[in-house]
């Protein structure tokens, strides 16, 4: 699988800051992939778009994660413009990290990530701090090779076969 990394941060960007969450993010998929795209961009709707979509469109990843602005914040637009951006919903997957992380912390109600599909790259909203991240990534890590065989239409499965 190919990966695609966006952190999303002014101060980071700006250089005011070291970006360690989309280090955390690489070092969760390290077992998986030895090269991941790595983008930053500040919190700016259109520079995330943008970010997203060169990922997808033109540097064919398969998986993207984008870390950063899913709070309420007002400069919090990460899932602002992932939803502009995916072709479908997938609406378990952040489901899924919330429940999850609601075991941790109770904060976890407060995340506003989406999940959803551009093509053929299966895009999540992660938070911001490399905590969250690994905690994020280790719900979703069993289901990914699936759902990146399921978006490409390489599956065996005859309708409906959830099993494993």
């Amino acid at each position: 699988m190919k990966f695609g990394i966006v952190t999303v941060s002014d101060r980071c960007f700006r250089g005011e800051c070291e970006d360690k969450s989309g280090p955390a993010v690489a070092e969760c998929l390290k077992d998986l992939s030895e090269k991941n795209e790595y983008l930053l961009v500040p919190d700016e709707k259109e520079l995330i778009i943008d970010a997203i979509t060169e990922l997808s469109d033109r540097r064919k990843v398969d998986v993207i994660f984008t870390t950063g602005g899913t709070g309420f914040a007002p400069k919090d637009i990460t899932p602002e413009a992932t939803k502009v951006v995916i072709d479908k919903e997938v609406p378990g997957i952040s489901e899924a990290v919330r429940a999850k992380s609601l075991e941790i912390t109770d904060r976890a109600m407060l995340s506003r990530a989406v999940s959803g599909i551009r093509g053929n790259t299966l895009i999540i909203n992660l938070p911001g701090s490399p905590k969250a991240v690994k905690e994020s990534i280790d719900v979703v890590l069993p289901i990914l090779e699936h759902a990146v065989e399921t978006i490409s239409g390489n599956t065996l499965n005859c309708g409906g076969n959830y099993g494993k």
